[in-house]
């Protein structure tokens, strides 16, 4: 393909200019344009461990590594179509082994590095995967567990060395990639795929279920990035601070692929326990998180308020308040308040140093991936930082609806992004159609046929309503609805959201399908715990599980404030009883995604005892 041919200048509302592809392009041709485009240019940074300093790669840099890649490829005879897995923390390796796959035609496969082995098994050898790029010896010692079960691979790519002498397929990253040349990286040599070909296959981790492969081409994935950058302004010298892992389509089209098109800068956290101290260090423009990351920032603030005077807790909550109404008032929805005068000593006293813990430059933070709390939202964008909430799902590459910065409404996800089309179907739930909606998923044409219509209509799961102005509102989750005994009906993750804002609970679960009334199961912030049991007089969790006396008194505190925190809900809306349990719901016992959202069914199968127990007597 003739690259240049195809490149079109994309112009976005405000006026910004961006290179962008027509529908035959593929994310291979971006690359190669962004490359030559501005080959001196910093295009990633990552924490060099040995230096003890942030490493910048510029894009001619990167695109060296990418032409070795795909000769490599190329030399063992990896033909186009052929499946290559990443299993990589975020890092510039992730994205040369991406953009090497595309060059030479193949279709990557990521995966999420702290994936149970039994389900990575099941990936690869469904997706019937050729080649796996993994970080070193503690990933494989995981995948030895599940050896017999790898008989698609080749080819076992390591960025560390592994020493294994049973396993003839384990190669060292630096060692198998070719020597560099110069005609290949000048050319950036591709396979001749086109627009509309697979380009990857991403497999959701589903909360029940074999996780399934969403097929998506290099135009769904392209479409997606046009339709973002043409409401968003996103500008070359902009900084993206990438912490969502990049298996994640949310992380993989907002971090990674918009920044090939913007030429903004990627730069890769270490890790999460080391994110405040990332942001501080990086001080990003512009980030993309799920809820959970803007939750934690929240809960260390709320801690630090615990700790301070009365007077510093009042202030806090003054310049909140008055951020939230000046807003909601140039949102055009709120009266002008004299307090608005106060605004410049309360920025300086009490937002700016605030907003210095995320680096003190973002201009606009995105939320995605599950629903943002009104109650958090309120917080950062009273402080002077707009969050817009967007909404979207792997099906639809992800991005289907967000807020703008100039009509940004907390409580709902938005309008549409230029592209796509939604409406609302009989059930009530949201259906989307567009040029970025999947091809359907890989080997299972009935899970296909049950959620993509024969004219392209893609059938979400989630329950919504839509005003006259295109502003879309989750009201609930169609397979999470909790239907009571007597009829009601209650999307729990709403209740769920407002009592982790307690920094006490850490993670929560309402049920009540079926029964008189709601019950939780908890699961408590030890540290927070043990400072609140000791100033109330209770014993620590797991003496008060044990013991009926400690039980009863804990169970009483803790309904007690649950009820604060659920307040605003309906009265049949109320936890009547609890079960707190000691082990945490993590991805390693399978009672989390890898995307963070809980596996609620095996959950309940783990502590179906317990549920009985809370209804014993009720019925």
């Amino acid at each position: 393909m003739a690259v240049e041919k195809n490149a079109l200048e994309l112009k976005n509302r405000h006026g910004t200019r961006y290179l962008m592809f027509d529908a035959a392009a593929t994310i291979a041709d971006v690359f190669s344009l962004r490359c030559r485009s501005s080959p001196n240019a910093p295009a990633y940074r990552e924490f060099d461990g040995v230096a003890k300093t942030w490493k910048q790669t510029t894009w001619r840099e990167v695109g060296e590594l990418v032409a070795r890649m795909r000769a490599g490829l190329q030399r063992d005879g990896l033909v186009a179509g052929e499946r290559i897995a990443i299993m990589l923390k975020n890092s510039v390796n992730w994205v040369v082994a991406d953009q090497g796959a595309y060059a030479q035609g193949m279709v990557p496969v990521p995966l999420f590095v702290e994936d149970r082995p039994d389900n990575v098994a099941f990936i690869l050898a469904d997706a019937g995967v050729k080649v796996i790029v993994i970080d070193g010896e503690e990933h494989w010692k995981r995948l030895k567990t599940v050896r017999g079960q790898l008989t698609t691979l080749q080819l076992i790519l390591t960025v560390k060395p592994v020493n294994d002498a049973e396993e003839p397929r384990l190669k060292t990253l630096g060692e198998w990639l070719p020597e560099f040349s110069a005609l290949d990286a000048a050319s950036f040599a591709r396979a001749p795929t086109g627009g509309n070909d697979l380009a990857t296959i991403v497999y959701t981790s589903g909360t029940t279920g074999k996780p399934k492969g969403v097929m998506l081409s290099h135009r769904n994935m392209l479409a997606n990035v046009q339709s973002g950058l043409s409401v968003y302004e996103v500008y070359p010298e902009d900084v993206f601070l990438s912490f969502l892992p990049l298996s994640h389509m949310f992380e993989r089209s907002c971090d990674y692929y918009l920044n090939l098109v913007s030429g903004a800068t990627v730069v890769f956290a270490r890790s999460i326990p080391q994110l405040a101290e990332d942001f501080r260090a990086v001080q990003p423009t512009i980030i993309f998180s799920v809820p959970r990351i803007y939750e934690r920032f929240l809960a260390a603030i709320n801690e630090q308020l615990a700790k301070s005077s009365a007077f510093k807790r009042m202030l806090f909550g003054f310049a909140v308040d008055t951020g939230w109404a000046k807003f909601e008032h140039e949102q055009g929805r709120g009266p002008w308040q004299p307090a608005f005068l106060l605004w410049p000593l309360l920025k300086k006293l009490v937002a700016d140093k605030l907003l210095s813990r995320l680096g003190g430059k973002l201009r606009f933070a995105i939320s995605g991936g599950a629903a943002l709390s009104p109650a958090v939202a309120k917080v950062f964008v009273g402080l002077g930082l707009p969050i817009c909430q967007g909404y979207g799902l792997s099906e639809a590459s992800p991005l289907l609806t967000v807020n703008l910065l100039d009509d940004n409404d907390p409580t709902t996800i938005g309008r549409a992004v230029p592209g796509v089309e939604l409406r609302v179907a009989g059930n009530g739930g949201l259906e989307a159609r567009g040029p970025n909606i999947m091809r359907g998923y890989w080997n299972n044409p009935d899970a296909t046929r049950v959620v993509l219509s024969d004219d392209g209509w893609l059938s979400t799961g989630d329950q919504v309503s839509i005003d006259a102005r295109g502003v879309v509102r989750i009201t609930g989750r169609l397979k999470d609805i909790i239907v009571m005994g007597n009829g009601e009906k209650i999307p729990p993750a709403d209740m769920e959201l407002a009592i982790q804002l307690d920094t006490l609970f850490e993670q929560v679960l309402i049920y009540g399908e079926g029964r008189p009334f709601l019950a939780a199961l908890l699961v408590l912030n030890d540290e927070v715990w043990t400072r609140i049991a000791a100033a109330n007089g209770l014993a620590p969790a797991m003496s008060a599980n044990a013991d009926d006396k400690n039980r009863d008194r804990m169970e009483k505190f803790l309904l007690q404030r649950i009820a604060t925190r659920i307040k605003g809900f309906p009265g049949y809306a109320q936890v009547r009883k609890l079960t707190v349990v000691a082990e945490k719901w993590t991805i390693d016992n399978g009672l989390m995604t890898p995307t963070l959202k809980l596996k609620r069914a095996r959950i309940l199968e783990k502590y179906a005892a317990a549920i009985e127990d809370m209804y014993k007597g009720h019925r």
